[in-house]
Formats: structure tokens, C-alpha cells, sequence
């Protein structure tokens, strides 16, 4: 797994401010064998590319299999909350949404890959909630090409301060 530098986490008034500005990078975490095939238990998807090396080291372009773009899609909310990233008085954070993702290069069984953080903008939504969009680029180590990027829409609640 990765060994984040933990780092003190913005205040909502401080992200307010920081749109253009890279929240962060992650370390590296392995995509292996064994993760891959947990997520096509998960999800029902067993093609062979993901989940069989033998064939795919004889058909694949790759010669290895790959990880499922929605596998690495989706381990992007665990590194951005490694990253430490959302404010400390935050009560609740919900995935809202993504816009604009794109699978650019696959991450080959065994690949480290990171996430690389870009604010977009934190827009008001009503006293205490926020909408967070950010830029999400999951690098691969070693490659030239990220994996995928993806704008990523999280709506955040601030603590209430009890009277």
C-alpha cells in the first residue's frame, strides 16, 4: 500500500482561495494480481484481459494483464483522502460526481501508480456546504502517458459549531 506524508489539511477558508493551486501528491500504491481480480469479483467484469496473465502474456498488446479502468478510477478518493486533503471540521464528504474522464494508458498488473491533486474551484452551496471540483491525473511510474485524468465533484459539510 502507500506510505502518504501525512500534511495538515486546508481550512474550507483556505481552499476558497486556492483554485489553480495542486492540493497534492500521493505515494505510490502497487496495482497488483490480487487487486485486480478482487475488483472483478466485485464487479461481475472477469474478462480475460484483467484476470487471466496466461492469455494475456499470448494475446494481449500488453503481454500482462491490466487493471480495470474503473479499478483506477475508483482509487482515486482513497488517495486524495491520504493526501489530507479535506478540512480537518469537515462532517461529511460525498462523492457527487466526475466530469471529463478520460483512460489514457493502462496500468499493467504490478504498476505503482499516485494522484496528482489540482483544485478547480470550491463553490458555495448553502451555509456549511461545499462543492469541491478538482483535477485528478493518476500517474504511473515509469511511463510517460497518466492512466487516466478526471475532474472529480465532491460535496463537502463543514462541522457545526455547537452554541
Amino acid at each position: 500500500m502507500t506510505q502518504t506524508r501525512r500534511r495538515t489539511p486546508p481550512t474550507f477558508e483556505q481552499l476558497r482561495t486556492m483554485s489553480g493551486q495542486e492540493l497534492g501528491v500521493s505515494d505510490w500504491t502497487t496495482v497488483d494480481q490480487l487487486r485486480i481480480d478482487q475488483f472483478a469479483e466485485c464487479t461481475g467484469d472477469h474478462q480475460w484481459i484483467h484476470v487471466d496473465p496466461e492469455r494475456a502474456k499470448r494475446q494481449s498488446p500488453f503481454r500482462t494483464t491490466i487493471a480495470h479502468g474503473y479499478l483506477t478510477l475508483s482509487i482515486i478518493g482513497a488517495l486524495a483522502l491520504e493526501m489530507g486533503i479535506v478540512p480537518e471540521n469537515t462532517q461529511a464528504a460525498f462523492n457527487y460526481g466526475f466530469d471529463k474522464v478520460r483512460f489514457l494508458a493502462p496500468v499493467k498488473a504490478g504498476a505503482r501508480i499516485r494522484l496528482r491533486t489540482t483544485l478547480l474551484s470550491m463553490e458555495d452551496r448553502g451555509p456549511g456546504q461545499y462543492l469541491m471540483k478538482a483535477e485528478n491525473t493518476v500517474e504511473i511510474e515509469g511511463e510517460q502517458k497518466p492512466a487516466l485524468t478526471a475532474e472529480t465533484l465532491v460535496m463537502m459539510y463543514e462541522r457545526r459549531k455547537r452554541a
